[in-house]
């Protein structure tokens, strides 16, 4: 092997090693921070969920979320009746609103709407916060910014992922009745009648299941992009776009290997006997 190539994969595996060294601190970070960390944790809470500025007016990171994952629904309602009415069962437009809605819409809508948000928010903070030497400033006063910066956003993160998700999926269940009954014409007895007889309880467990899981992984890559930006304000340009590009294909693995492993081999709808 050349040593060019030699030396880049010896600088792969030293950037790999760093990565899981920081995923490591950072969890280590994010059990101890409620405790040590409290105001600032509270602080970054509402910061994340709220927003700040003008942002803050408009409802932040609920509203934006909220608006995305309604126009999610409508389109599945809208796509689910027109390609159901080809084969004349417009009738499960319901199902299909309580079966797409719960397992894959809603989850990987949310987190893209985190990414997006939150976690690109994220790490423009810390990537300006590395290039002004704010973090160094923090170790220099003994205090340790894993902690201190990373582990209040990780914690944050997954305590406004609860009610950001809820909202939707609520969002997303009205969005599809309304485009389905109220534009679509459809009768409120049969959408209701088919949504709420394969609407699963645990399904809906297990995608909030889903849904935090997502926002961990989330949180840990653009904490991490941030945490290590370099190269001034263009670096830290080029770590957001990174950080938004691996926790897009992130969220989308999580919910594939979530999928196959809660449903992959055991279909749990029968339409016919």
């Amino acid at each position: 092997m050349p040593d060019a190539g030699r030396r880049g994969l010896l600088d792969a595996v030293d950037d790999l090693g760093r990565a899981l060294l920081f995923v490591v601190r950072a969890l280590r970070a994010a059990a101890t921070a409620p405790l040590r960390q409290g105001r600032e944790t509270l602080r970054v809470t509402t910061e994340v969920g709220l927003g700040t500025g003008v942002l803050a007016m408009f409802g932040g990171s609920l509203a934006i979320l909220g608006f995305i994952t309604l126009f999610a629904g409508a389109t599945v309602a809208v796509q689910g009746y027109n390609s159901l009415g080809d084969i004349g069962v417009e009738a499960l437009t319901g199902f299909l609103a309580a079966y797409v809605n719960i397992r894959v819409v809603a989850p990987v809508t949310a987190g893209v709407g985190l990414a997006a948000t939150i976690g690109a928010g994220t790490t423009a903070q810390l990537g300006a916060m590395r290039i002004s030497e704010e973090i160094d400033a923090l170790e220099v006063m003994a205090v340790d910014p894993v902690r201190y910066l990373v582990g209040t956003r990780i914690v944050a993160g997954l305590l406004t992922v609860i009610p950001l998700y809820s909202l939707s999926v609520l969002a997303s269940f009205l969005a599809s009745r309304v485009a389905t009954v109220a534009v679509l014409g459809q009768s409120p007895g049969v959408y209701d009648h088919y949504f709420s007889t394969f609407l699963n309880p645990v399904d809906v467990v297990w995608s909030f299941a889903q849904a935090i899981a997502m926002a961990l992984t989330v949180m840990i890559i653009h904490t991490y992009y941030g945490f290590t930006a370099t190269g001034g304000p263009a670096g830290v340009g080029m770590a957001t776009g990174r950080a938004v590009r691996m926790s897009l294909t992130a969220v989308v693995l999580v919910t594939l290997l979530i999928s196959l492993a809660l449903y992959g081999d055991a279909p749990t709808v029968r339409l016919a006997g």
